[in-house]
Order: structure tokens, then sequence, then C-alpha cells
């Protein structure tokens, strides 16, 4: 499904950025209404778009939008993006319903992302080709924090004692270990911790960091013998 650079009418727009719970300084409170009913046909062309999508499930109610993301307000609105969750329900031919919320990112009159959740699943387009598996979200993040921090990936890799390769493996995708964290940490100025968390190492189940800097599995030994 193709959804970046899906142009958005002035309607929809119009629902998108109709927050009436939401206070903003010099802003009418509460704000004219706007029809947010324009919402469930957008919604559920984008969904229509995913080939794997049952067809006989149908977004038949929305809410108005909770922002998440509003960008910086002294930006053009043109070339500000926004994102905003979109709450409702989904219901099937045969009358089964299930919670809905929408997740939309836009810049202008473009939309940028979308993801949707039905009950307790998130569903939204694949940036992997067919037959790949999906990226992990840190390298797409950790492309960004070096990024503004004007940190190359030649720099990147020096400072840790990674290869070059190895960094453009975590760009791409890769889930980095504890130790590549911490040394990630160090470069980006951020604490260990956080991290941890955007790699999704942040529950320390899955492995252990010794003091000799060895990324170890529980019951694991350094010499790879199973042992406490």
């Amino acid at each position: 499904m193709e959804t970046a650079n899906r142009a958005l009418t002035a309607d929809v727009i119009a629902a998108l950025t109709y927050w009436p719970d939401v206070l903003w300084v010099g802003q009418k409170n509460p704000p004219d209404p706007v029809d947010t009913t324009v919402l469930l046909p957008f919604i559920n062309e984008v969904l229509q778009d995913l080939p794997w999508w049952n067809r006989d499930w149908k977004v038949d109610r929305v809410k108005p939008g909770i922002p998440v993301e509003t960008g910086d307000h002294r930006c053009d609105p043109a070339v500000r993006f926004a994102e905003v969750s979109i709450p409702g329900t989904v219901t099937s031919g045969n009358g089964e319903s299930l919670p809905f919320v929408a997740k939309i990112g836009f810049t202008g009159d473009r939309l940028i992302r979308f993801q949707a959740k039905i009950g307790d699943v998130v569903i939204g387009p694949a940036v992997a080709p067919v037959g790949q598996s999906e990226p992990h979200p840190f390298g797409r993040i950790l492309t960004g924090l070096m990024d503004l921090r004007g940190i190359p990936v030649r720099d990147m890799a020096r400072a840790v004692g990674l290869s070059m390769s190895t960094i453009g493996m975590l760009r791409g995708g890769d889930n980095p270990d504890l130790l590549q964290a911490r040394l990630i940490a160090g470069v980006l100025n951020m604490s260990e911790a956080d991290v941890r968390v955007i790699a999704g190492l942040d529950d320390g189940s899955a492995q252990q960091l010794t003091g000799d800097g060895v990324s170890h599995q529980p019951g694991v030994s350094a010499d790879g013998q199973y042992g406490p």
C-alpha cells in the first residue's frame, strides 16, 4: 500500500485538525463544529488498499482526534508535520464490532504516515519488500538521531569501534545488542537506558551485559556453556 504523498481534501484536513477537547491559546473554545464523518470513507479507502484487508470489515464510527504531534506552530502549515489519533469502531459484515484507532501523520495536504489498531492488533503499510521481514524501528530512529547531530556513519563506526557495515545494518533495521546500545548511547550523548528502551532491550530478559563487556543470554556463560 502506498500511503505516502496521498492527497488529503480540505474536508479531511479540517476533520483531522478538529480537537474540541484540546485547549489552544488564541483558539475559539469550543471550536466551530466540523463534520468528522468525512474521515469514514477516507480511512476505509486506505484500509481497502491493503491487499490482504478483509473487505467485510469497515470503520463505522469515529470520534474527534487527539493530537499526538502538532509540530512547530511557527512553521508554515503547508510544511508543518502533524500526527493525530482518531478513535472509533470497526464492524464486520456479521455485526461483530471491535475498538479501532487510526494514527494519521500528515504535512499540509499530504498523508505521510498511517497506522491502525484494531482490538489489540496493530496494522500498517509494510516498509520491506514482499517476502522480507520488517526492519526494527531502531534503525530509523538511529538514523534520525545521527543526522540531527551531524554524525556520519564513518565517525560513529570509529567512535564505537564497530565496522561501517555494522552501523549501516543497524541503521537499516538490525537491532543492537546491549553492548552496542551502550556504546551508541555514549556517542549520541544519551542515557544507556533510553537507548535500550528505543531498541526494545529495556526489560533485560533477553540478554545480560556483564562486567567484561560481553553480552550473554541468561544461563549461558562467556564460553557458551549452559549453567549459572
